[in-house]
């Protein structure tokens, strides 16, 4: 089976070329970077949603050659305005607009025992993957590797949560703007979800995680579920550190490389059985939620 992973994934590589999902730079895109807003980072506490202004009031910490400590308006996206409760402290970065007003993009949860939670998930799963070396891809019959990870409310989720159910898992990103590559596969896990309730298969999760960390925070997840009406009482959107990404990457033979703002990556679904263990794969989108109900009910 090990011969057969690596052939597969050298073919992968080879396709990575002409597989990619993102922005393609263009010629002008230096002068465009120099244009770009600076970004500050910054670390506070809610102390107010204004939902209907789209606005959070945040009390910030002093930002080094910046600003001193103060309390502000922000403008935030919709996902982070839902997620964003008064008392709640937060990271983010703070983007000043030509208009006066500041914007906060990149808001992570700034809560120290569950940052700790996923650093030391994260710690353990490179020490995991550094241990099993050449053998780091997991073949079907092999255990899911331990995580931990934000979803798309902001609360931490640990593999060991899905314990006695059955897993249907994949990798995808929110910008990706190919039809056949991650919006495809969005639509296909929301109809393998539909297709399981039909069938009456209740012991069933579905996880897609994010191939882009460094964008996809919580509130972006959120609001990428929430345009598309996806029923998340059993799907969950996972980030986290992008080294406990990259070797989950590693771990279920994922390719995935940034060129400039061209993310090129193949596609990989998973599903694993009640007991942990990876039931079956489908590499590319070509694959049949159909099928995957069927092995679910065996």
């Amino acid at each position: 089976m090990k011969s057969y992973a690596l052939a597969a994934l050298a073919l992968a590589a080879a396709l990575l070329s002409s597989t990619g999902c993102g922005r393609s730079p263009s010629a002008d895109e230096p002068a465009a970077a120099a244009n770009q807003p600076a970004r500050y980072p910054l670390t506070g506490e809610i102390v107010r949603v204004e939902s209907e202004r789209k606005v959070l009031v945040v009390r910030h910490d002093a930002i080094e050659g910046y600003m001193p400590a103060m309390t502000m308006e922000f403008l935030v996206s919709a996902g982070d305005l839902a997620l964003a409760r008064p008392g709640q402290r937060i990271r983010a970065e703070l983007v000043p607009s030509d208009t006066g007003d500041f914007r906060l993009e990149k808001i992570w949860p700034e809560d120290k025992v569950a940052s700790d939670t996923v650093a030391e998930a994260a710690r353990k799963l490179r020490e995991d993957t550094h241990t099993r070396g050449r053998s780091a891809f997991r073949e079907v019959g092999e255990k899911l590797p331990d995580f931990a990870l934000y979803d798309q409310t902001g609360k931490v989720v640990q593999s060991a949560r899905f314990g006695g159910k059955q897993i249907m898992l994949n990798f995808i990103f929110t910008r990706c703007p190919v039809a056949t590559m991650c919006p495809a596969s969005t639509a296909k896990m929301m109809q393998t979800q539909q297709l399981a309730r039909e069938a009456g298969v209740t012991n069933l999760e579905l996880v897609s995680i994010t191939l882009d960390p460094e964008y996809d925070t919580p509130g972006i997840l959120k609001e990428y579920a929430d345009l598309r009406g996806i029923d998340t009482a059993n799907f969950s959107f996972l980030t986290g550190p992008e080294s406990a990404i990259k070797d989950l990457l590693v771990q279920f033979g994922v390719i995935a490389e940034f060129k400039g703002e061209l993310l090129n990556h193949t596609l990989t679904t998973l599903l694993i059985d009640a007991n942990g263990r990876i039931a079956h794969r489908a590499d590319g989108s070509v694959w049949d939620p159909q099928d995957f109900v069927a092995k679910m009910k065996k």
